[in-house]
């Protein structure tokens, strides 16, 4: 079986499993973009070397204005469009918060962190397959958190019952993602995606790094993140200079 097989088998799995988590208050909505934004997911798989990658990047779970919109990883919607050439239709969750609507290609707002991660790919590498020959971006947790209010919810805020049930169900899935690609570096975008690496992948000989969140509410990601995490690569022997 293909790599691209068995990661599609995963990520049908993980959405089912997830869906079958309950979160209380605050938490008032959850998207699952593995759902409502599968065909879109599934074209972004396909996209994967079918032989591995060579190097896993790794996020924590959607934006709302990212992934929640286009089912792919820090999923900013031009990069999506344009570069991935992803187009299929997206649906709408079940359950659809009244001011954080799913618009899928259409959504006019932008997000930031996947606006710096994949203009900094499409700088370097120039053409999607070529970035896909050698790497892949995932998320840890697939789900979207809201509060009434609109306001996000990061996994790391959950209360420690949800969220271990959460990491039960995402751990056993990034560690089928890992088995499936086999790459030799894993990269955490972030401290908390590096976290989740270790506690996952410490049993493989595989080298763990990790570099600067691209978020604008990090001020040092805002003081140039695409060279901050070029640097962070290089350093760590994951690309050239």
């Amino acid at each position: 079986m293909s790599s691209i097989k068995k990661v599609l088998t995963a990520a049908r799995r993980l959405s089912k499993e997830v869906d079958r988590l309950h979160f209380d208050v605050p938490v008032t909505h959850v998207y699952n973009p593995l759902d409502y934004a599968w065909k879109a997911h599934e074209q972004y798989l396909r996209r994967m070397n079918p032989t591995g990658t060579r190097v896993l990047l790794l996020g924590m779970n959607p934006g709302p204005w990212g992934m929640a919109q286009t089912g792919i990883p820090f999923g900013q919607i031009s990069a999506v469009r344009d570069w991935l050439a992803i187009d299929a239709k997206i649906g709408r969750p079940k359950n659809e918060h009244p001011k954080r609507p799913i618009e899928g290609l259409d959504c006019p707002r932008s997000e930031v962190s996947g606006e710096r991660l994949w203009g900094l790919f499409r700088d370097r590498f120039g053409s999607a397959d070529d970035f896909f020959q050698q790497h892949f971006v995932a998320n840890y947790c697939p789900l979207v958190f809201m509060e009434a209010s609109g306001r996000n919810r990061t996994p790391d805020k959950l209360p420690a019952a949800e969220r271990e049930q959460l990491n039960r169900v995402c751990d056993a899935h990034l560690r089928a993602l890992v088995q499936a690609t086999c790459p030799e570096i894993v990269v955490g975008v972030g401290v908390f995606a590096e976290k989740c690496l270790q506690r996952v992948v410490e049993d493989h000989p595989i080298k763990i790094t990790r570099i600067l969140h691209p978020s604008p509410a990090s001020p040092a990601a805002n003081r140039g993140w695409a060279e901050a995490a070029t640097r962070q690569l290089v350093e760590a022997g994951v690309w050239n200079k």
